[in-house]
């Protein structure tokens, strides 16, 4: 059980920036820069999912997705107080996912969506996946 009213507990949630989260989509910066990919512009406000980076001329649109509240299945872990409502959270996260990915797709946008821990662990397979679609795409 939450030690809050729902209202309080949406309005703390609400004040949780999402933008410019140096651990997570920051980590991804750098490499885009180092392997000469150019084009590309970060927080796309005016998408659907205000997109983490996005190459426009391509129309790429990347995420970052933390691995707990996007619910990771390798990393995500529940906390062990007020598990329904974590559950729910994390579900309709992962269903609104889904529902930018087919918005962004319907106005013929390719998306790409990376779990926090690729950036950490595996920064050059995102770089790969990520050059693998410009190539298509030019």
């Amino acid at each position: 059980m939450d030690n809050v009213d729902r209202f309080t507990r949406s309005r703390t949630m609400a004040a949780v920036n999402s933008k410019n989260n140096r651990s997570t989509e920051w980590r991804l910066r750098p490499f885009l820069v180092r392997a000469g990919l150019r084009g590309w512009k970060v927080q796309a406000i005016y998408l659907p999912g205000k997109p983490d980076f996005v190459f426009i001329k391509s129309r790429i649109a990347i995420f970052v997705d933390g691995c707990f509240w996007h619910g990771c299945p390798k990393c995500c872990r529940m906390p062990k107080s007020n598990k329904t409502y974590w559950r729910n959270k994390i579900k309709t996260n992962m269903i609104r996912d889904k529902n930018i990915n087919k918005i962004l797709h319907n106005m013929d946008w390719k998306v790409i969506r990376f779990w926090e821990h690729e950036i950490h662990n595996k920064p050059f397979f995102c770089i790969n996946k990520i050059e693998s679609k410009l190539k298509i795409t030019n």
